[in-house]
C-alpha cells in the first residue's frame, strides 16, 4: 500500500488510528507509520493496548490486545502514547471515531454523519474506526452518500464532506483489499483506492502467534 501511495506523489501521509490491535506485526507497523506519517491519530485499539481495562472490547479484540501488549517494543509503546485521537490539518478536521466521541463512536449512519458535520466547520471531516470507505456530502442542508467502491471520486467544491478512507487492515465492506484515500485540496477532489496484498501470509502469521482464528479468517472476505 505504501508503494501505491508513493506512486501518487503525495505531500503528506495521514493515519486515522488503530495502528495495532488485530495484526501480527504491531511493532513493525508502528515503526513504519512513525517514519512515514506526517500526522497520526490514536485509535481505540491503540489506547486499549497501552492502557485500559479492555472491558469494551470483544473477546477476540481483547485477546489480540493482551498479546500485543506482550510483544510491543518500548519504542512503539512510546510512540502510541504520544498520539491524540483528533487533529486539525489543512482544510480538514480528523477524528479516529467522531467529533462527539473521537475514540469510540462509529459514523456509519446518516444521523451520525450529520451530527459530525454540524459539530465541525472544516470543509472536509475525516473519520476512521468503522473500517468502511464512506463519502457523504452536505449541500444546502441535503445529506447524500454512503459506502463507495474502489476508484470512487468525490468532487469537493461546493459542499462539505465527511470521508472515511476505509481500512488498510481488516476492511469490512466485503472487499478484502487494503483501502486508502487520496486527497487533493488544491484541485478539490478525493479518490478512493484499493490495493491487493498477500492475505494468506498475514493469515498464517496470525495463526502462528495463536491469535483467534476468526481474525485470520475474516481477512479473506473483507468482513
Amino acid at each position: 500500500m505504501l508503494a501505491a501511495v508513493d506512486e501518487e506523489a503525495v505531500d503528506a501521509i495521514w493515519c486515522l488510528g488503530d495502528l495495532v490491535g488485530y495484526g501480527p506485526r504491531p511493532t513493525e507497523v508502528t515503526a513504519e507509520i512513525e517514519e512515514r506519517a506526517t500526522l497520526c491519530l490514536a485509535g481505540n485499539h491503540d489506547l486499549g493496548v497501552i492502557a485500559g481495562d479492555l472491558l469494551d472490547f470483544s473477546d477476540e479484540a481483547a485477546a489480540a490486545a493482551h498479546w500485543t501488549r506482550e510483544v510491543l517494543s518500548p519504542a512503539a509503546r512510546t510512540y502510541l502514547e504520544s498520539l491524540e485521537s483528533s487533529a486539525v490539518a489543512d482544510c480538514a478536521e480528523l477524528f479516529h471515531g467522531s467529533p462527539r466521541d473521537p475514540v469510540w463512536e462509529y459514523v456509519v449512519t446518516g444521523e451520525s454523519a450529520l451530527d459530525a458535520l454540524l459539530r465541525t466547520t472544516a470543509q472536509v471531516v475525516l473519520v476512521g474506526h468503522s473500517h468502511l470507505p464512506i463519502a457523504i456530502q452536505l449541500d444546502d442542508d441535503v445529506l447524500e452518500g454512503g459506502l463507495v467502491p474502489d476508484g470512487h471520486r468525490a468532487e469537493l467544491d461546493g459542499a462539505r464532506w465527511l470521508l472515511n478512507p476505509g481500512s488498510v487492515g481488516q476492511p469490512r465492506d466485503g472487499d478484502p483489499r487494503a483501502a486508502f484515500l487520496v486527497l487533493d485540496f488544491d484541485a478539490a477532489w478525493a479518490r478512493f483506492r484499493r490495493i491487493p496484498y498477500p492475505v494468506e501470509r498475514t493469515q498464517a502469521e496470525i495463526r502462528e502467534h495463536n491469535l483467534p482464528d476468526s481474525l485470520a479468517d475474516r481477512l479473506a472476505d473483507g468482513v
